[in-house]
């Protein structure tokens, strides 16, 4: 059965266009490059390319999976474009943006995942500009150790990698991915950053370069930072377990909001969760050790990312 029950008062919203959205519509343009507020019908998009931001996907826009949630395209991937990493560089200088967030479709076609491409745009927005903080919104790369750490050598300020939704709603949610080894990856992608922290600490660049393989390739710290909706079916004790999950296995920011459909061929809403559910799931994950969360019907892992760092 579709989903009938209207939206309540607080998921309206007026959306209006500005100068300052067209302003990013044409650079993305100018610049041939995809953005997940486009392709996943971000409902925040309007907001952010009105404060001249956006969350750049790289790797094209068909991704190689089709979650249920998900509107972003799955037909066959593209190329990967070689020039790609110059021109998010380029905007992020043009856009003078002080924090970036870089995400990309699922390439599961790629040998690497597409981590040498997530390496690339890091050291290619840093050498245009130095002081940006660069968030890094990874797929699971089908649990490949080696595509991970790909990416935490070119240490990103932010390490984030979603896991959507509570572990017992996988197989509707997310059939093709696996709830197991997106905790796994968020556990090595933690101690990852915690020998680097450490080695830093120490001064002792040789300590972290012989600690499987990390190296100390300045003083930036990375943290490790995770989402997941709620309306999709899901009860509360399920997600506070989960929060437990994630805090076990070092997950230090946090992001949880509503479902919305993006459209026909996506999942129900199951509930519309209500904003005094939402600051009782912030409060829970303060209460569990999570330095940033964030929590709301708007929410998304990019929305005003720096202000959670």
């Amino acid at each position: 059965m579709r989903q009938t029950q209207r939206k309540p008062a607080w998921l309206k919203r007026q959306v209006m266009a500005t100068p300052e959205m067209r302003a990013v519509e044409d650079l993305l343009a100018d610049l041939q490059l995809n953005t997940v507020c486009h392709e996943a019908l971000c409902p925040n998009r309007a907001e952010c390319f009105s404060r001249s931001t956006a969350t750049f996907m790289i790797l094209g826009r068909s991704c190689t999976r089709n979650c249920a949630f998900c509107a972003v395209g799955h037909t066959r991937p593209d190329a990967v474009d070689a020039g790609e990493p110059e021109r998010v560089a380029a905007a992020v200088e043009r856009l003078g943006l002080r924090y970036v967030v870089v995400t990309s479709v699922t390439r599961d076609d790629l040998a690497d995942g597409g981590a040498g491409q997530f390496a690339a745009v890091i050291a290619a927005v840093r050498a245009r500009c130095p002081e940006v903080m660069i968030e890094v919104l990874i797929p699971d790369f089908a649990g490949d150790a080696a595509a991970l750490q790909t990416v935490l050598d070119a240490r990103p300020d932010v390490l984030d990698h979603n896991v959507e939704t509570v572990p017992a709603l996988y197989g509707r949610v997310r059939p093709q991915a696996d709830y197991a080894r997106s905790l796994e990856l968020l556990r090595r992608a933690a101690e990852y950053a915690a020998r680097a922290e450490a080695a830093e600490v120490a001064g002792d660049a040789g300590d972290a370069e012989a600690a499987d393989g990390v190296g100390a390739t300045g003083s930036r710290r990375i943290r490790v930072k995770t989402g997941f909706m709620v309306g999709l079916g899901e009860r509360a004790d399920q997600v506070t377990a989960l929060m437990d999950e994630l805090r076990a296995v070092g997950v230090e920011m946090l992001t949880v909001g509503q479902y919305l459909q993006p459209s026909a061929e996506q999942l129900d809403v199951v509930e519309y969760v209500t904003p005094e559910q939402f600051a009782a799931y912030e409060q829970a994950a303060r209460e569990r050790g999570f330095g940033s969360v964030a929590a709301g019907p708007y929410v998304r892992s990019s929305y005003h990312a720096a202000d959670m760092l």
